[in-house]
């Protein structure tokens, strides 16, 4: 929402179109279906958790901007590109298509995980299948026939390898940001006494197993 915002307001022509930015959610979301099928980090299934709404907001305040960030980053590499003509708009448009899609699915990977790097977390089956399909459709969509039905345009070559750049570089700077962001998460006085509790529950369990054994 921020990167559409800004960039409605400083483009001589929308970033993509209403019906670019439909598809785009649909891949995504198609592609985040497979999460409840998703292996869970050991760390994380031994202790209770709790729904924390304030949590998902300090996330989406610290994250959002950083996503927005290599938005810009591929509206100037594509004006530079392509320039600024009503002419250029689809393959802007594919651009940043492209460029949204591969950032906001292979995130996933990164934020699914307290571990760093994240790949010592490994998805389940499902959930990376989902990914490179999601992947794929992200790519051969706009390079099919019905990419210029939708509204899409060729790309330079050029585009490519700065995607690949861009990526990698997202995806490093997520990982310097989660870093920080966990380790801030933890000393909360609310996650301090959450820990505690469950090292009770946990000691509790502990001690009416032992007396249990005990007794047979």
């Amino acid at each position: 929402m921020l990167s559409m915002a800004g960039a409605a307001a400083l483009l001589p022509f929308l970033p993509m179109t209403p019906g670019q930015i439909l598809l785009n959610n649909l891949i995504y979301d198609a592609s985040q279906t497979a999460i409840p099928s998703d292996n869970v980090d050991p760390d994380v299934e031994a202790q209770p958790a709790r729904w924390d709404v304030h949590a998902i907001e300090r996330f989406m305040i610290v994250f959002g901007p950083v996503s927005s960030i290599f938005d810009y980053l591929t509206f100037g590499a594509l004006l530079l590109m392509l320039g600024t003509s009503q002419a250029a708009a689809p393959a802007f448009h594919t651009g940043w298509f492209v460029e949204s899609l591969f950032t906001q699915i292979l995130v996933v990977l990164a934020i699914r995980t307290q571990l760093s790097p994240f790949w010592k977390s490994r998805p389940s089956k499902q959930l990376a299948a989902a990914i490179v399909a999601a992947l794929a459709a992200a790519v051969l969509i706009p390079l099919s026939p019905l990419g210029s039905v939708i509204g899409f345009g060729a790309l330079p070559w050029q585009f490519w390898p700065m995607l690949a750049v861009f990526v990698v570089a997202y995806l490093t700077l997520i990982e310097i940001v989660k870093f920080f962001f966990d380790r801030r998460e933890v000393r909360r006085p609310d996650a301090i006494a959450r820990l505690a509790r469950g090292a009770k529950l946990r000691a509790g369990v502990s001690n009416k197993a032992v007396a249990g054994a005990q007794r047979r």
